[in-house]
């Protein structure tokens, strides 16, 4: 998937953080937060092809039923094409 936004991953104080960075940080105001499932996602997100690809990679390192897995993929592209990042 295409990142429209650059965006880089940090842990602050055991927080996983995204920070907007360059041009980014004009437009997105704030700093995003990462559960660990996000950040299992987002890891993987620029080498996935769809939603599918890391829901099933969601299920090969978590156990977690596949309904449940796209369920979650799913929630996070929303926010982050609402967020104009993906």
């Amino acid at each position: 998937m295409k990142l429209k936004k650059q965006l880089v991953k940090r842990n602050i104080a055991g927080d996983v953080i995204l920070v907007p960075v360059g041009d980014s940080s004009l437009t997105l105001k704030g700093l995003m937060t990462l559960n660990e499932t996000a950040e299992f996602i987002w890891d993987r997100l620029a080498d996935a092809v769809d939603a599918a690809e890391l829901a099933a990679a969601l299920c090969s390192e978590y156990e977690v039923e596949p309904a449940e897995a796209m369920t979650d993929v799913e929630a996070l592209l929303a926010q982050l094409k609402e967020l104009e990042i993906i």
